[in-house]
């Protein structure tokens, strides 16, 4: 392997190769032995291969994209076409994850911006679908990787994590309708609109039944290991192509920080200060961490030091708005304008974290009113 092949690597998994590099340190002040297979919380890993596998195959089947050029063709204005776009990032977002959600619908919005001579409407419209993937995935235990860590890692029920969520949930779709409401709702004429290839609808049922199984596993009727076997199983029959878009490299970052938290977590020093650091401020050490870390590593590192899983779950999917890196899933549409807007990258990069800035602070406000009124 070149140079240029390694420099490469680390470049598109900066996270995955920081991740093992923490593990491969640690290790040297916790040798590997046989706890080493006690910190990987193996229900996470489970549901999050077989969440990634299902939406993969979802994806395919051109079902997701299909509903979105639908619902865009049956708009007339301006105001119309940007609420579409943002809300299919919102909504969807809760069942297909933030990152998938946005690499569905953010090309197509380009798409659908440009034949609408709205292009001048880019950096906003998609500076918004990105914070509503990155909100309305926190509403739902599969909408994002650090829930489906929390809601395992602390044995939660549906009605535990949307309790926490709702309110934040709430806010987050006022403040983006309110971010659409000052848009120009003015008639806007469409050059055509996106070609999209028809729906498998065969592939489609296949796909919803093995996401109803995983929905069984949520809400506890099924095991985590039994859901995992399932889709496993019926793709490799049915549908193997899927399997190799499975984001492995994700899975193997939770890994690398399952080595590394749990190292930690046996070093008493360490242990120590992170456990006085984070008691009673869970949600602003979250927050903090996200932006530096990004919201997934806070997740799993500071889950180990607290119990308060409620006032960790809110920091860490707060904490998801702020700079690029505080959720992983804003990078994807960042590449999207590096790719088809270059010029504009400098520009997309100051609004966006402007306008994050502000979403982060009502939130955080948010959270400050309620937790005055009584512990999350």
């Amino acid at each position: 392997m070149t140079k240029r092949m390694v420099a490469a690597f680390i470049k598109s998994e900066t996270v995955l190769v920081c991740a093992w590099f923490l593990a491969a340190i640690s290790a040297f002040a916790i040798p590997p032995d046989k706890e080493y297979i006690g910190y990987i919380n193996t229900d996470t890993i489970f549901l999050l291969f077989s969440l990634m596998a299902i939406v993969s195959g979802l994806k395919s089947s051109n079902f997701l994209s299909r509903v979105g050029a639908f619902l865009i063709s049956k708009v007339k204005t301006k105001r119309q076409i940007e609420a579409i776009l943002i809300m299919l990032c919102f909504f969807s977002s809760m069942i297909i994850t933030n990152d998938v959600s946005l690499i569905t619908f953010v090309p197509l919005s380009i798409e659908v911006l440009r034949s609408s001579k709205m292009e001048n409407r880019i950096i906003p419209v998609i500076t918004a679908q990105t914070i509503a993937a990155n909100l309305g995935s926190m509403s739902t235990p599969v909408g994002n990787p650090q829930n489906i860590y929390i809601y395992s890692s602390y044995s939660l029920s549906v009605t535990d994590f949307i309790s926490v969520m709702l309110p934040y949930t709430s806010l987050s779709f006022l403040l983006l309708a309110a971010f659409v409401f000052i848009s120009k709702n003015v008639r806007v004429k469409k050059d055509g609109m996106p070609k999209t290839e028809d729906i498998n609808i065969k592939s489609t049922v296949f796909y919803m039944s093995l996401f109803a199984v995983c929905i069984l596993s949520v809400i506890r009727i099924l095991p985590d290991a039994a859901s995992f076997l399932i889709v496993l199983v019926f793709m490799l029959i049915f549908d193997r192509k899927n399997i190799r878009k499975v984001d492995y490299s994700l899975l193997l970052t939770f890994i690398g920080f399952f080595i590394f938290t749990g190292n930690i977590g046996r070093m008493e020093f360490f242990s120590g200060f992170l456990k006085s650091a984070i008691n009673g401020k869970e949600v602003i050490t979250s927050v903090i961490a996200s932006q530096v870390i990004s919201n997934v590593p806070a997740a799993i590192l500071l889950s180990k030091f607290t119990q308060n899983w409620g006032a960790l779950m809110a920091g860490v999917n707060i904490g998801g708005l702020g700079t690029l890196i505080a959720s992983m899933a804003s990078l994807i549409s960042y590449k999207y304008i590096s790719v088809e807007y270059p010029e504009k990258r400098l520009k997309y990069l100051i609004y966006f974290t402007v306008i994050n800035i502000i979403f982060l602070a009502a939130l955080m406000a948010l959270y400050f009113i309620l937790h005055l009124s009584g512990p999350i």
